[in-house]
Protein backbone atom coordinates (compact mmCIF):
# COMPACT_ATOMS: atom_id res chain seq x y z
CA UNK A 1 0.00 0.00 0.00
CA UNK A 2 1.16 3.94 -0.67
CA UNK A 3 2.29 5.63 1.97
CA UNK A 4 0.64 8.11 3.78
CA UNK A 5 1.75 11.50 4.81
CA UNK A 6 0.30 12.71 8.53
CA UNK A 7 0.02 15.79 9.69
CA UNK A 8 -0.03 15.57 13.50
CA UNK A 9 -0.56 18.26 16.54
CA UNK A 10 0.69 18.48 19.58
CA UNK A 11 1.82 20.07 22.71
CA UNK A 12 5.19 19.41 24.70
CA UNK A 13 3.06 20.36 27.99
CA UNK A 14 2.82 16.36 29.10
CA UNK A 15 1.91 13.48 27.81
CA UNK A 16 0.98 14.36 24.67
CA UNK A 17 4.33 14.91 23.66
CA UNK A 18 5.05 11.45 24.94
CA UNK A 19 2.23 10.12 22.93
CA UNK A 20 2.89 11.76 19.58
CA UNK A 21 6.89 10.97 19.46
CA UNK A 22 6.20 7.40 20.39
CA UNK A 23 3.33 6.67 17.67
CA UNK A 24 5.17 9.17 14.91
CA UNK A 25 7.53 6.39 15.45
CA UNK A 26 5.75 3.13 15.18
CA UNK A 27 3.56 4.82 12.45
CA UNK A 28 6.57 5.29 10.50
CA UNK A 29 7.19 1.28 10.43
CA UNK A 30 3.49 1.33 8.42
CA UNK A 31 4.04 3.57 5.95
CA UNK A 32 3.25 6.54 7.42
CA UNK A 33 5.17 9.50 7.72
CA UNK A 34 4.55 12.49 10.86
CA UNK A 35 4.78 16.28 10.23
CA UNK A 36 4.61 17.27 13.75
CA UNK A 37 2.94 20.61 14.34
CA UNK A 38 3.89 21.82 17.92
CA UNK A 39 1.69 23.85 19.41
CA UNK A 40 2.30 25.98 22.77
CA UNK A 41 5.84 26.38 24.52
CA UNK A 42 8.16 25.33 22.20
CA UNK A 43 10.15 21.75 23.78
CA UNK A 44 13.10 22.09 25.35
CA UNK A 45 16.46 21.02 23.46
CA UNK A 46 16.59 17.57 24.50
CA UNK A 47 13.30 16.66 23.90
CA UNK A 48 13.78 18.33 20.40
CA UNK A 49 16.98 16.21 19.67
CA UNK A 50 14.86 12.95 20.68
CA UNK A 51 12.35 14.28 18.19
CA UNK A 52 14.58 14.71 15.09
CA UNK A 53 15.81 11.14 15.80
CA UNK A 54 12.63 9.59 14.90
CA UNK A 55 12.56 8.45 11.45
CA UNK A 56 9.89 9.66 9.04
CA UNK A 57 9.16 12.48 11.50
CA UNK A 58 9.86 16.34 10.62
CA UNK A 59 9.20 19.05 13.07
CA UNK A 60 7.20 22.41 12.67
CA UNK A 61 6.88 24.57 15.97
CA UNK A 62 4.25 26.67 15.02
CA UNK A 63 4.24 29.22 18.46
CA UNK A 64 0.29 28.81 18.04
CA UNK A 65 -1.24 28.90 21.58
CA UNK A 66 -2.98 26.30 22.81
CA UNK A 67 -6.76 25.65 23.47
CA UNK A 68 -6.83 25.41 27.33
CA UNK A 69 -3.80 28.66 27.62
CA UNK A 70 -5.30 30.46 24.68
CA UNK A 71 -6.61 33.87 25.87
CA UNK A 72 -9.82 34.07 23.81
CA UNK A 73 -11.98 31.50 21.48
CA UNK A 74 -10.70 33.45 18.65
CA UNK A 75 -6.76 32.16 18.99
CA UNK A 76 -7.90 29.08 19.40
CA UNK A 77 -10.02 29.10 16.05
CA UNK A 78 -7.20 31.44 13.70
CA UNK A 79 -4.63 28.57 15.04
CA UNK A 80 -7.10 25.85 13.91
CA UNK A 81 -7.61 27.72 10.43
CA UNK A 82 -3.55 27.90 10.39
CA UNK A 83 -2.89 23.96 11.00
CA UNK A 84 -5.75 23.73 8.18
CA UNK A 85 -3.24 25.70 6.10
CA UNK A 86 -0.19 24.09 6.94
CA UNK A 87 -1.97 20.60 6.20
CA UNK A 88 -2.24 21.78 2.29
CA UNK A 89 0.84 23.07 2.03
CA UNK A 90 2.60 20.06 3.38
CA UNK A 91 0.33 17.47 0.48
CA UNK A 92 -0.95 15.73 3.97
CA UNK A 93 -3.01 12.74 3.02
CA UNK A 94 -4.70 12.66 6.42
CA UNK A 95 -4.93 15.62 9.45
CA UNK A 96 -4.55 13.50 13.57
CA UNK A 97 -5.54 16.82 15.48
CA UNK A 98 -4.72 16.03 19.45
CA UNK A 99 -6.83 18.82 20.22
CA UNK A 100 -10.32 18.49 18.55
CA UNK A 101 -11.13 22.58 19.10
CA UNK A 102 -9.11 22.60 16.34
CA UNK A 103 -11.59 21.74 13.99
CA UNK A 104 -14.14 23.88 15.61
CA UNK A 105 -14.70 26.20 12.12
CA UNK A 106 -11.35 24.97 10.26
CA UNK A 107 -11.98 23.49 7.10
CA UNK A 108 -8.89 20.83 6.35
CA UNK A 109 -8.89 19.25 3.05
CA UNK A 110 -8.12 15.88 3.76
CA UNK A 111 -9.56 13.17 6.85
CA UNK A 112 -9.03 14.28 9.81
CA UNK A 113 -9.41 12.27 13.00
CA UNK A 114 -9.29 14.25 16.92
CA UNK A 115 -7.64 12.62 19.29
CA UNK A 116 -9.65 13.80 22.84
CA UNK A 117 -6.82 13.17 24.92
CA UNK A 118 -8.41 15.43 27.90
CA UNK A 119 -10.77 18.19 27.43
CA UNK A 120 -11.70 21.13 30.15
CA UNK A 121 -15.56 20.12 30.91
CA UNK A 122 -14.46 16.43 31.41
CA UNK A 123 -11.47 17.58 33.39
CA UNK A 124 -14.28 20.27 35.60
CA UNK A 125 -16.39 17.76 36.24
CA UNK A 126 -13.95 15.12 37.45
CA UNK A 127 -12.41 17.86 39.73
CA UNK A 128 -15.17 19.72 40.94
CA UNK A 129 -18.93 17.84 40.28
CA UNK A 130 -21.77 19.17 38.62
CA UNK A 131 -21.25 22.72 39.11
CA UNK A 132 -21.57 24.88 36.12
CA UNK A 133 -18.35 25.48 33.88
CA UNK A 134 -16.81 29.01 34.77
CA UNK A 135 -16.92 31.27 31.81
CA UNK A 136 -13.62 31.12 31.24
CA UNK A 137 -14.00 27.32 30.41
CA UNK A 138 -17.24 27.40 28.95
CA UNK A 139 -16.41 28.71 25.64
CA UNK A 140 -13.47 26.00 25.45
CA UNK A 141 -15.57 23.14 26.12
CA UNK A 142 -17.81 24.78 23.18
CA UNK A 143 -14.61 24.67 20.93
CA UNK A 144 -14.33 21.25 21.82
CA UNK A 145 -17.82 19.68 21.57
CA UNK A 146 -17.74 21.80 17.87
CA UNK A 147 -14.34 19.99 16.54
CA UNK A 148 -15.33 16.64 17.87
CA UNK A 149 -18.32 17.12 15.86
CA UNK A 150 -16.65 17.77 12.85
CA UNK A 151 -13.96 15.70 12.54
CA UNK A 152 -14.36 13.09 10.42
CA UNK A 153 -13.72 10.40 13.34
CA UNK A 154 -13.08 11.31 16.75
CA UNK A 155 -10.84 9.04 19.20
CA UNK A 156 -10.39 8.77 22.94
CA UNK A 157 -7.66 6.55 25.28
CA UNK A 158 -10.17 4.94 27.23
CA UNK A 159 -13.97 4.32 27.67
CA UNK A 160 -14.28 6.01 30.18
CA UNK A 161 -13.36 9.19 28.99
CA UNK A 162 -15.05 8.51 25.84
CA UNK A 163 -18.42 8.08 27.64
CA UNK A 164 -18.18 10.87 29.87
CA UNK A 165 -17.64 12.70 26.86
CA UNK A 166 -20.01 11.92 25.20
CA UNK A 167 -22.56 12.29 28.07
CA UNK A 168 -21.12 16.15 28.10
CA UNK A 169 -21.28 16.87 24.61
CA UNK A 170 -24.39 15.24 23.60
CA UNK A 171 -22.35 13.46 20.85
CA UNK A 172 -22.07 9.62 20.04
CA UNK A 173 -18.72 8.16 21.83
CA UNK A 174 -15.51 8.61 20.26
CA UNK A 175 -13.79 5.25 19.29
CA UNK A 176 -11.64 4.00 21.76
CA UNK A 177 -7.83 3.23 21.20
CA UNK A 178 -5.85 2.46 23.87
CA UNK A 179 -2.79 4.45 24.21
CA UNK A 180 0.44 2.37 24.45
CA UNK A 181 4.78 2.69 24.78
CA UNK A 182 7.27 0.76 23.83
CA UNK A 183 8.66 -1.76 25.72
CA UNK A 184 10.93 -0.89 28.90
CA UNK A 185 14.22 -1.92 28.57
CA UNK A 186 15.42 -5.18 30.38
CA UNK A 187 18.04 -4.51 32.83
CA UNK A 188 19.39 -6.59 35.86
CA UNK A 189 16.65 -6.08 38.67
CA UNK A 190 17.31 -2.51 40.02
CA UNK A 191 17.53 -2.29 43.74
CA UNK A 192 14.08 -0.52 45.32
CA UNK A 193 15.46 1.79 47.27
CA UNK A 194 12.48 4.36 46.60
CA UNK A 195 9.57 3.63 48.75
CA UNK A 196 6.66 5.04 46.71
CA UNK A 197 7.00 7.45 43.81
CA UNK A 198 4.90 9.76 42.14
CA UNK A 199 4.88 11.29 38.85
CA UNK A 200 3.17 13.95 36.46
CA UNK A 201 1.87 17.14 36.07
CA UNK A 202 1.74 18.20 39.59
CA UNK A 203 0.40 21.06 39.20
CA UNK A 204 -2.56 20.05 37.96
CA UNK A 205 -5.43 20.00 40.39
CA UNK A 206 -7.00 17.06 38.76
CA UNK A 207 -3.79 15.06 39.18
CA UNK A 208 -5.12 15.33 43.21
CA UNK A 209 -1.56 15.46 44.51
CA UNK A 210 -2.61 17.70 47.42
CA UNK A 211 -4.28 15.09 49.02
CA UNK A 212 -1.13 12.71 48.64
CA UNK A 213 0.93 15.63 50.32
CA UNK A 214 -1.51 15.08 53.16
CA UNK A 215 -0.84 11.56 53.24
CA UNK A 216 2.98 11.46 53.55
CA UNK A 217 2.62 13.72 56.26
CA UNK A 218 1.50 10.14 58.04
CA UNK A 219 4.30 8.02 56.72
CA UNK A 220 7.50 7.05 57.65
CA UNK A 221 9.57 7.28 55.18
CA UNK A 222 9.53 10.10 52.31
CA UNK A 223 7.12 10.06 49.29
CA UNK A 224 9.60 11.04 45.82
CA UNK A 225 7.54 13.24 43.56
CA UNK A 226 8.78 14.01 39.97
CA UNK A 227 7.33 16.49 37.11
CA UNK A 228 6.79 20.22 37.08
CA UNK A 229 5.23 22.06 39.57
CA UNK A 230 3.90 24.91 37.91
CA UNK A 231 1.82 24.55 34.73
CA UNK A 232 1.72 27.29 31.61
CA UNK A 233 -1.56 27.94 32.53
CA UNK A 234 -0.36 29.54 35.68
CA UNK A 235 -1.82 27.10 37.98
CA UNK A 236 0.67 25.95 40.72
CA UNK A 237 1.38 23.59 43.46
CA UNK A 238 3.66 23.68 46.68
CA UNK A 239 4.68 20.67 47.84
CA UNK A 240 4.85 20.72 51.95
CA UNK A 241 5.79 17.17 53.03
CA UNK A 242 6.11 15.30 49.16
CA UNK A 243 10.11 14.99 48.17
CA UNK A 244 10.61 16.95 44.94
CA UNK A 245 12.72 15.29 42.48
CA UNK A 246 12.20 18.29 39.87
CA UNK A 247 11.41 17.59 36.22
CA UNK A 248 13.20 14.63 34.83
CA UNK A 249 13.97 13.62 31.80
CA UNK A 250 11.98 10.55 30.18
CA UNK A 251 15.45 8.22 30.81
CA UNK A 252 15.95 9.76 34.29
CA UNK A 253 12.17 9.28 34.82
CA UNK A 254 12.14 5.84 33.79
CA UNK A 255 15.39 4.82 35.66
CA UNK A 256 14.10 5.81 38.64
CA UNK A 257 10.65 3.97 38.63
CA UNK A 258 12.86 1.26 37.86
CA UNK A 259 14.15 2.18 41.74
CA UNK A 260 11.08 2.72 43.07
CA UNK A 261 8.97 -0.33 44.72
CA UNK A 262 5.57 1.82 45.05
CA UNK A 263 3.82 4.56 42.20
CA UNK A 264 0.91 6.03 43.27
CA UNK A 265 -1.50 8.17 41.56
CA UNK A 266 -4.48 9.85 43.68
CA UNK A 267 -5.97 11.53 40.24
CA UNK A 268 -9.24 12.62 40.15
CA UNK A 269 -9.33 12.33 36.33
CA UNK A 270 -7.00 10.78 34.47
CA UNK A 271 -8.15 9.67 30.67
CA UNK A 272 -5.53 7.37 30.79
CA UNK A 273 -2.13 7.53 32.30
CA UNK A 274 1.00 6.75 31.04
CA UNK A 275 2.74 7.53 33.31
CA UNK A 276 1.20 4.52 35.84
CA UNK A 277 1.87 2.33 32.82
CA UNK A 278 5.17 3.74 32.35
CA UNK A 279 5.90 2.52 36.16
CA UNK A 280 3.48 -0.96 35.84
CA UNK A 281 5.77 -2.00 33.37
CA UNK A 282 8.87 -1.28 35.55
CA UNK A 283 7.92 -3.40 37.79
CA UNK A 284 6.00 -0.81 40.28
CA UNK A 285 3.22 -1.75 42.97
CA UNK A 286 0.57 0.22 41.92
CA UNK A 287 -1.53 2.44 44.49
CA UNK A 288 -4.61 3.95 42.68
CA UNK A 289 -7.34 6.11 43.02
CA UNK A 290 -10.63 4.70 42.65
CA UNK A 291 -12.03 6.32 39.50
CA UNK A 292 -13.38 4.80 36.42
CA UNK A 293 -10.58 4.88 34.00
CA UNK A 294 -8.12 3.16 36.54
CA UNK A 295 -11.17 0.65 37.36
CA UNK A 296 -11.01 -0.34 33.32
CA UNK A 297 -7.23 -0.56 32.51
CA UNK A 298 -6.04 -1.89 36.09
CA UNK A 299 -9.08 -3.90 38.24
CA UNK A 300 -7.18 -6.89 38.97
CA UNK A 301 -3.46 -5.62 39.29
CA UNK A 302 -3.64 -2.53 41.51
CA UNK A 303 -4.88 -1.53 45.50
CA UNK A 304 -7.61 0.82 44.78
CA UNK A 305 -8.13 4.15 47.24
CA UNK A 306 -10.96 6.70 47.79
CA UNK A 307 -9.05 10.09 45.78
CA UNK A 308 -10.51 12.05 48.64
CA UNK A 309 -9.62 10.44 51.55
CA UNK A 310 -5.44 10.81 52.22
CA UNK A 311 -5.88 8.58 55.65
CA UNK A 312 -6.91 5.52 53.58
CA UNK A 313 -4.37 6.48 51.13
CA UNK A 314 -1.31 6.39 53.91
CA UNK A 315 -2.97 3.54 55.27
CA UNK A 316 -2.63 1.92 51.63
CA UNK A 317 0.61 2.99 50.86
CA UNK A 318 1.97 1.73 54.35
CA UNK A 319 0.62 -1.24 54.04
CA UNK A 320 2.28 -2.19 50.46
CA UNK A 321 5.23 -1.08 51.67
CA UNK A 322 5.54 -3.25 54.72
CA UNK A 323 4.44 -6.77 52.60
CA UNK A 324 6.56 -7.79 50.69
CA UNK A 325 4.40 -10.62 49.26
CA UNK A 326 1.41 -8.64 48.18
CA UNK A 327 3.68 -5.68 47.00
CA UNK A 328 5.58 -8.81 44.82
CA UNK A 329 2.33 -10.10 43.66
CA UNK A 330 0.70 -6.51 42.57
CA UNK A 331 3.88 -5.65 40.88
CA UNK A 332 3.26 -8.88 38.68
CA UNK A 333 0.06 -8.51 37.83
CA UNK A 334 0.49 -4.62 36.53
CA UNK A 335 3.84 -5.76 34.53
CA UNK A 336 1.23 -8.45 32.93
CA UNK A 337 -1.55 -6.06 32.63
CA UNK A 338 0.94 -3.73 31.18
CA UNK A 339 1.79 -5.69 28.51
CA UNK A 340 -1.42 -5.47 27.22
CA UNK A 341 -1.14 -1.78 26.54
CA UNK A 342 1.86 -1.81 23.80
CA UNK A 343 2.85 0.86 21.15
CA UNK A 344 2.86 -1.65 18.43
CA UNK A 345 -1.16 -2.34 19.35
CA UNK A 346 -1.97 0.98 19.31
CA UNK A 347 -0.36 2.26 16.60
CA UNK A 348 -1.41 -0.95 14.44
CA UNK A 349 -5.50 -0.36 15.29
CA UNK A 350 -4.41 4.02 14.67
CA UNK A 351 -2.90 2.98 11.18
CA UNK A 352 -5.20 0.77 9.98
CA UNK A 353 -8.19 3.53 10.86
CA UNK A 354 -6.13 5.93 8.76
CA UNK A 355 -6.00 3.58 6.07
CA UNK A 356 -9.04 3.09 5.78
CA UNK A 357 -9.80 7.05 6.00
CA UNK A 358 -7.47 7.18 3.37
CA UNK A 359 -8.97 4.81 0.63
CA UNK A 360 -12.68 5.47 1.87
CA UNK A 361 -13.27 8.60 2.95
CA UNK A 362 -16.56 8.09 3.65
CA UNK A 363 -17.14 10.50 6.99
CA UNK A 364 -16.02 13.69 5.60
CA UNK A 365 -16.41 16.76 7.44
CA UNK A 366 -18.20 19.42 5.55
Amino acid sequence: MRDIRLLMTADAAGGIWTYALETARALAERGISTLLAVLGERPGESALQEARAIAGLELELTDLPLDWTATSAAEVTQAGEEIARLARRCGADLIQLNAPALAATASFHAPTIGVLHSCVATWWEAVHGRAPLPADLEWRAKLTRAGLNRVDVAVAPSHALANQASRLYALPPPLVIYNGISPFETRPAAARTIPVLTAGRLWDQGKNVAALDHAAERLPFRIQAAGPVQGPNGAAIALDHLHWLGVLEPAALRETMARSAVFVSPALYEPFGLAVLEAAQAGCALVLSDISTFRELWEGAALFVAPSDSRALADALSELTSDSVLRARLAAAAQDRASHYTIDKSAGELAALMRSLVTEPQRRAS
